[in-house]
């Protein structure tokens, strides 16, 4: 893998509730000078696909608990589509898949990837799921027609693992996020099958790559 391979699979993140325009602009900025994708607040999307039209431009649905309305959910993907995003990641309800709701939880996901002609990765949360749920989730996701499965928001304790990137593998292509600070922590989670990495430290992780 070189540079622009790896840059490529990162997306360079900034999504803490003081994110400021300043903030998306830098990391617009730096998405596009090392050829990364950025992933910023749905606020934001405007400025960002009109600051920087060259980077992947993605945004959050249902951020960070996954427990808006299903029909919110839907006019907030299609509000960000409109607004110029390429890519969504959305939080499932993890307390509905803790219930064993799992046709509402599939619905959910499905009346957003089927209201938007883009790729939908689904946040499933790892860290507040056993091994079963996971599994559950990931498999909604499938059926339901997601890009992706995602390990993390980044607002839960825990961010991804090695094992959780190879068990969601099984399934869809994965993105892993949370904790994921430098080039050896990315590195691990491809090697564990992750297509995609979420990270705050995208320029860190491509400058020690270089080293």
């Amino acid at each position: 893998m070189n540079e622009s391979e790896l840059a490529g699979k990162i997306d360079h993140t900034v999504l803490g509730p003081e994110t400021t325009p300043e903030d998306v602009e830098r990391v617009m900025d730096e998405a596009a000078d090392y050829g990364m994708n950025a992933c910023i607040p749905p606020c934001y999307v405007t400025e960002a696909s009109e600051h920087a039209s060259d980077a992947t431009l993605a945004t959050v649905v249902g951020f960070p608990h996954g427990q808006h309305a299903t029909n919110a959910k839907h006019d907030e993907a299609v509000g960000a589509w409109d607004e110029g995003a390429d890519e969504l990641d959305m939080v499932i309800n993890v307390g509905r898949l803790k219930a064993g709701e799992h046709d509402a939880v599939r619905d959910d996901i499905e009346l957003v990837v089927a209201a938007v002609p883009i790729p939908v990765k689904v946040i499933i949360e790892t860290a507040l799921l056993t091994d079963e749920e996971k599994r559950d989730a990931c498999r909604l996701a499938k059926e339901a027609d997601a890009a992706f499965v995602k390990t993390s928001t980044g607002f839960a304790d825990g961010g991804a693992t090695v094992e959780d990137v190879e068990l969601m593998a099984e399934y869809l292509p994965v993105k892993a996020s949370g904790g994921i600070g430098d080039y050896e922590k990315a590195k691990a989670m491809l090697d564990a099958g992750a297509e995609r990495i979420g990270a705050s430290s995208g320029v860190k992780i491509v400058e020690d790559f270089r080293g």
